[in-house]
């Protein structure tokens, strides 16, 4: 049986645009990771992602200050298109990144027959959350690194992390995903344009907000998603995360809108062998970066000195709707 990997977490950061690409460094990312400008990527939003001058430039500045640049090419291309994906990975590789982050088999066939030495990383788009899974990825084709998708307790990690070889990267903030990674269409059926394949979820242009009877609208696509009470918190709207009337009553019933923020856990999560944490958000601005990595640095810092990290309360305004959850790191139920 390996051996579990029991040092620091690396820490993994958000970096959509140049800017927060910069502020992700400065305050003290491990890593970073990015996408181009293009459906290649699970972020593509107008205003994010790298050309390849900025990509390039990025590197520069990252590898300068120690910190790896991670590229995600991680939706799936459409049948017989697969050329914007390949060229992703080209540029990927020429370009100087550390490693690229993929989910279609195709694509990590392709990277690992045309581009050998660079370090692949399995997307959590890909919903690998099995040992089994793990290592036919593993095996296959090269994979180093597995992100896990977010429903898996400390414990179901922890014992991952004691029957394969492979490293894990895991989430330690931002915004949850209650759908099983790399197969939601709820997007694609509100405003057909899907996260697996176009790279948005809910896109901005899709979004409306209304006034009516003292309450804000949110809406997307032709959906109302929320009816929300003046002066009360609300998330952006998605339609896993919206209300719903069922039985005679109202409510989230598929998620709430809330971020998780797991820094009061990260001495367990350290304890799981998990060898990266990952902040999510690379469609928030640099001053989100830059608090959120700060906090987080500073908290791992702590844990390497032998010290608990504790939660000072400064992220919560950061956090969807201003509520914050562990997610299923301690869920009891199955």
């Amino acid at each position: 049986m390996p051996a579990m990997h029991t040092e620091i977490p690396e820490l993994i950061c958000p970096a959509g645009t140049p800017a927060a690409l910069r502020a992700a460094v400065e305050a003290g990312a491990d890593a970073v990771y990015l996408g181009f400008r293009d459906a290649t990527n699970a972020r593509n939003f107008p205003g994010l992602n790298f050309d390849e001058g900025e990509f390039r430039e990025g590197v520069d500045v990252a590898h300068a200050r120690g910190c790896k640049v991670f590229v995600a090419i991680n939706t799936f291309p459409p049948a017989g298109r697969p050329g914007p994906w390949h060229d992703a990975v080209d540029l990927a590789a020429k370009g100087g990144a550390d490693a690229v982050i993929l989910a279609d088999v195709g694509m990590l066939d392709y990277a690992a027959t045309r581009h050998p030495t660079l370090r692949r990383h399995l997307s959590v788009q890909a919903s690998a959350s099995n040992a089994e899974a793990i290592r036919f990825y593993q095996e296959a084709f090269g994979v180093a690194r597995v992100v896990l998708p977010r429903v898996l307790t400390l414990a179901e990690i922890a014992a991952l992390n004691r029957q394969v070889t492979v490293e894990t990267e895991i989430f330690a903030f931002g915004g949850l995903c209650v759908m099983a990674e790399g197969r939601c269409a709820l997007s694609s059926y509100a405003t057909g344009q899907s996260p697996n394949t176009n790279g948005v979820c809910s896109p901005a242009s899709h979004v409306r907000y209304e006034r009516r009877d003292g309450k804000q609208i949110s809406r997307l696509g032709a959906f109302t998603i929320d009816k929300i009470a003046d002066g009360t918190p609300a998330g952006y709207p998605t339609l896993c995360k919206g209300r719903f009337v069922a039985g005679g009553c109202s409510g989230h019933l598929f998620e709430e809108p809330t971020s998780l923020d797991a820094i009061g856990l990260l001495p367990k999560l350290a304890a799981t062998g998990a060898r990266a944490l990952k902040i999510e958000g690379r469609q928030r601005g640099r001053a989100y970066v830059t608090r959120v990595v700060g906090a987080y640095r500073k908290a791992l810092d702590a844990l390497a000195r032998g010290e608990t990290p504790v939660s000072d309360g400064t992220l919560d305004a950061l956090t969807e709707g201003q509520r914050q959850t562990t997610g299923a790191y301690l869920k009891s139920w199955q």
